[in-house]
């Protein structure tokens, strides 16, 4: 599939791609929001509608919209933020325009570097079992030395040596 992708002009790739995430956030907010529904018929209906998961709902209704987007952009928490947007019954109209960005940029990270990185993953793989991973770790690695120097760096400009 990945190759049918690469092989497109970046428009086909990038509609076909917003299609298919546009399709998978939705069918999770609704299948989130049909178990909720579900569960408003049986004996946990008194906590769905006690205070305290009212509160939390409204909180989340209220904070967690910018997560729906910044969820896209992340790897391994989408379908929990979409579930949980259905689960605290978020309306449709709310979910959806803070949903439609995330998918927007989802796609084009998949249309462009996205798709490369995941060819480039495979291609690894095909040579030798280990050597993504090794790969990944020196990553990781390297970010984590970006992370740690910039801190340091950081910390050093806060001290004046007046008074230390």
């Amino acid at each position: 599939m990945a190759e049918w992708f690469s092989g497109s002009p970046f428009l086909i790739a990038f509609a076909a791609l917003f299609g298919i995430v546009f399709a998978r956030a939705q069918l999770t907010y609704w299948a989130a929001r049909g178990l909720v529904a579900g569960a408003g018929r049986t004996r946990l209906a008194d906590r769905l509608d006690d205070p305290k998961t009212l509160r939390i709902t409204a909180a989340l209704n209220r904070w967690g919209p910018p997560l729906i987007t910044l969820s896209f952009l992340t790897i391994g928490i989408q379908t929990a933020v979409n579930a949980a947007a259905g689960l605290t019954r978020m309306t449709w109209p709310r979910y959806t325009a803070w949903m439609v960005p995330g998918c927007l940029a989802w796609a084009a990270i998949y249309a462009t570097v996205g798709l490369a990185a995941a060819q480039a993953w495979i291609a690894l793989a095909a040579r030798s079992a280990w050597a993504p991973w090794i790969g990944l770790a020196a990553v990781f690695a390297v970010v984590a030395l970006v992370i740690v120097v910039r801190r340091r760096t950081d910390s050093n400009r806060g001290q004046t040596g007046v008074g230390d």
